[in-house]
């Protein structure tokens, strides 16, 4: 038998036992058009569990495909924010208090109490990036007495109390003391709360009605002089 012929009833018996394609060629150690295979093997009758076998192939190629994907896409996400760094890197340089004042107008304009609402400067948000944002914008901007504070947590019904608590004063650096009683969602009681890093809300109250009106007033006059 010549080797042609030796190769093609390898390939043939290997086809028979369930082998795919690519695993021929590297059973045999030899590159074969996958064309040449099919003919080869056309009169081949496959074992009953070799679609499972192929479903699991591809199923495992596509999860491959998909860590692949990220991988690329992380890749780019990080050029995209470098590039974004390096372009706006001047900008940020160039912050100072009455440019933070602004800033901290916009924030509360949008995150926190308005006229008739409320007596006092009050922000509440889940967030805790935002929360320490907004204190230290507070703090740099104006004199500030930390006793003035108060401290309000919402949360869902199935929350651990003592745990939102502990964060939220560690988040803040605000006295427990200065806590007003957390505030349970009754709505919530039997619906289990399904994002497990969600910490409540937490609400930072401040006694002064003047920083309040100045800073919904600045946000307003920007938004009138870009509009």
């Amino acid at each position: 038998m010549n080797k042609k012929r030796l190769l093609r009833k390898k390939a043939v018996d290997l086809r028979t036992k369930g082998y795919t394609y690519s695993e021929i060629q590297k059973k045999l150690g030899i590159r074969i058009a996958k064309s040449k295979l099919s003919y080869w093997c056309n009169k081949v009758i496959l074992p009953g569990w070799y679609k499972s076998k192929v479903d699991k192939i591809n199923k495992n190629s596509l999860k491959k495909a998909r860590l692949i994907a990220l991988d690329i896409n992380k890749i780019k996400r990080e050029k995209y924010l470098s590039l974004l760094k390096e372009k706006n890197s001047h900008l940020i340089k160039k912050i100072d208090v009455s440019q933070q004042k602004l800033l901290l107008s916009v924030l509360y304009l949008g995150e926190g109490a308005k006229y008739g609402r409320s007596s006092t400067l009050s922000l509440g948000s889940s967030s805790a990036f935002i929360i320490k944002f907004y204190l230290k914008l507070l703090k740099n901007c104006y004199f500030i007495d930390d006793s003035k504070f108060r401290v309000r947590i919402q949360c869902r019904f199935d929350q651990n109390i003592r745990k939102l608590e502990d964060y939220w004063e560690k988040v803040t650096k605000i006295d427990r003391k200065q806590f007003y009683p957390t505030y349970i969602d009754k709505r919530t009681q039997g619906k289990p709360t399904l994002k497990k890093d969600y910490m409540g809300v937490c609400t930072i109250h401040y006694f002064s009605k003047e920083i309040q009106i100045e800073l919904i007033f600045l946000a307003d006059a920007i938004i009138k002089k870009i509009i």
